[in-house]
Order: C-alpha cells, then structure tokens, then sequence
C-alpha cells in the first residue's frame, strides 16, 4: 500500500516531474515513428533510407539499402525508441520512489511507453495527479502561486 510523499521530498519531486514530462512526450514521438516503421516494414516490405539513391526518405527493402550505402533509418527509430523507453521507465521509477506510489501504478505508467498516445495522455494525467497528492504538503503561500 502507498504511504505518500514526503514534505521534504518536494523539490526532488519537482525535478523528477520536469524529467518525466519531458521524456513522455519524446519517447511517445518516437513511439508514433516506430508505429510508421512497423507499418511501413511489415505492411509495405520496406525499411525508411535516408540517403539513399530515391531521395532524402524513401521507402526500400533493407537489402537494397544496405547494397546502396545509405542509412536504414528504421533501424534507427528502433534504437533511439529503446533507449528513450529506459529514460521513460528511469524517470518514472523516480516518480514512483518520491510519490510512494503503489507499484501497480507504476506498471500502469509504465505502458506509457508501450502503447501509441498513452505517454500523451500520461504527460498530461501524472503531474496532475502528483499535483493533487502533494498540495497538502505545500506552503500556504506556494499553493496560491
């Protein structure tokens, strides 16, 4: 069961925040390219060049773009997205850890990463739930700011 944040968790707690808004909203953009990739590579047969021969970014097969030299930027998205979801999972352990959350919410945040437009909707819903768990823990004079 979850205990709550700490008053003296709060300036932690807004850094973390800044963190997790940021990476949810850059780790759902690249989640909407490899939503574009996968369509493009399992419904079209073909990766995304750059570079290429076709043009800055063409679609083809990722033999040909390996025989062309130019880059597989599908590849690329498939990376950046992995890694970007670490951050994601980093900042929202950090959350977790300074909100005392329950360990199911922070599964269910997780997916924010997983699902397209989830993470919108997390960068959206999180702050203001965090915002609702620490006002009693705010100055007087820090709530009417």
């Amino acid at each position: 069961m979850a205990i709550g944040p700490r008053a003296e968790d709060l300036p932690r707690i807004r850094i973390a925040l800044a963190f997790y808004r940021v990476s949810a909203a850059i780790t759902g953009v690249f989640l909407l390219l490899l939503v574009v990739m996968m369509i493009t590579r399992y419904g079209f047969g073909s990766d995304l060049e750059l570079g290429g021969p076709a043009g800055f970014i063409s679609l083809a097969p990722a033999q040909i773009i390996e025989a062309d030299g130019a880059i597989n930027l599908s590849t690329i998205i498939l990376i950046v997205h992995g890694w970007l979801y670490v951050v994601y999972l980093i900042c929202d352990f950090a959350l977790w850890r300074l909100v005392r959350y329950s360990f199911g919410y922070f599964c269910f945040v997780a997916l924010g990463g997983i699902i397209p437009f989830i993470s919108f909707y997390f960068e959206y819903r999180v702050p203001k739930d965090i915002r609702a768990r620490t006002a009693h823990l705010a100055a007087p004079e820090e709530v009417a700011a």
